[in-house]
């Protein structure tokens, strides 16, 4: 069949996971064609054959994916508007063990509440708070402070609000659809690591890619 005048676009992201060791166009792209009958038959077309033993993450050129589409159809047209190469994790199905995920959430969380309860321990003995306090609640009422006093109380219940509000979140609940600064950070944080890790993969030549 002749692909004439037609335009496929394809679209992948920088990051895809699959499940199945067989990859398929289909699994790591989205694409769009104004010939469905051409998509059905790029979307089967197999790029990786993910050995269960070796590694599970592949990094794979878009000319990559093109030459596997030329070599179905040739001459076709592609206009690529996603990434120019793309990471593949093979995770494959595993067994989710609730009770191991609620150890390491309590863990986790364990560690962030000592971890933030000793850092504002720190900068409360660093700015001396306690001398601060007590000496506004002696100018403001003329008594010595027992060292919990209305400043006190506002003053905790002020930073639990200004935490909430600095992070955007309370549980599950959002007050607002901004993404929360620890959502930001860790997509910075992803972004970094998938940008080494395609660039070490390029030089080490363990790239997917065209000869």
């Amino acid at each position: 069949m002749s692909s004439g005048n037609e335009i496929l676009y394809i679209k992948g992201e920088k990051n895809t996971e699959v499940k199945e060791p067989n990859v398929t166009l289909g699994d790591i792209l989205t694409m769009e064609c104004s010939n469905s009958s051409i998509m059905n038959r790029i979307k089967p077309l197999r790029i990786l054959k993910i050995p269960k033993k070796e590694q599970h993450r592949y990094v794979v050129s878009v000319l990559k994916i093109i030459e596997c589409i030329h070599r179905e159809i040739p001459g076709l047209q592609i206009q690529n508007e996603g990434e120019s190469d793309l990471i593949i994790t093979y995770e494959g199905e595993k067994k989710r063990n609730t009770i191991w995920q609620g150890i390491k959430v309590v863990v986790v969380a364990g560690i962030t509440f000592i971890g933030a309860a000793f850092s504002i321990m720190a900068f409360n003995n660093d700015v001396s708070v306690t001398k601060m306090f007590s000496r506004i609640y002696l100018l403001l009422t003329g008594e010595e402070s027992n060292g919990f006093t209305l400043i006190e109380l506002t003053y905790c219940i002020g930073l639990i609000v200004g935490i909430l509000i600095f992070f955007n979140h309370l549980g599950r609940k959002k007050f607002t659809a901004d993404p929360t600064p620890m959502e930001v950070e860790m997509r910075l944080y992803e972004n970094d690591i998938q940008e080494t890790l395609i660039e070490a993969y390029a030089r080490k030549e363990k790239e997917v890619d065209v000869d």
